[in-house]
């Protein structure tokens, strides 16, 4: 079931960050691994606005989803599956609700940055209807993201930013 996230939440958001973080050691990206999950606090901005969401197994969150509008889009800003509940749909049952969501405001798109090269980052979006996009068309806050993703280190591995009309 996907719901709104609830204050009480949030702590187990963070969990679910770190685990699903701790694939990227597969991968030789323990960079990506080691990075700082967010904090509660962080997380609380989302919450209280309506723009996280949760995926609850026996009421508890397995997975979750952040977003902002950027660009006049839906921006998925995290979403993360407990590994232990991963390849059960849980990530794109989050990503359509956002596009309810995004539906609902009358925004036309959602958009989002990840690894070009991770099996469940760019490869899995594009099964989910999302395409690359031109560095032309990368709107100026979008332009802000990569630049501050960049300044993370996360451009040490291939990144793109990716578009899925609604």
């Amino acid at each position: 079931m996907i719901r709104l996230a609830h204050p009480g939440d949030l702590p187990a958001l963070v969990d679910i960050e770190r685990e699903a973080g701790d694939l990227f050691r597969a991968l030789d990206m323990a960079a990506i691994a080691d990075d700082d999950p967010g904090s509660v606090a962080e997380l609380a901005v989302y919450q209280a606005d309506g723009r996280a969401w949760v995926s609850v197994a026996d009421d508890r969150p397995v997975a979750y989803l952040i977003a902002e509008v950027v660009d006049g889009c839906a921006h998925v800003e995290q979403v993360s599956v407990r590994p232990s509940h991963a390849r059960r749909g849980l990530g794109s049952a989050l990503i359509e609700t956002l596009a309810e969501w995004a539906v609902s405001r009358g925004l036309p798109a959602l958009t989002l940055t990840t690894f070009a090269a991770v099996p469940w980052n760019a490869p899995y979006y594009e099964r989910l209807r999302f395409r690359v996009l031109a560095d032309a068309e990368i709107g100026d806050e979008l332009r802000a993201i990569r630049r501050a993703e960049a300044a993370r280190g996360l451009d040490a591995w291939p990144r793109v930013a990716m578009i899925r009309p609604l």
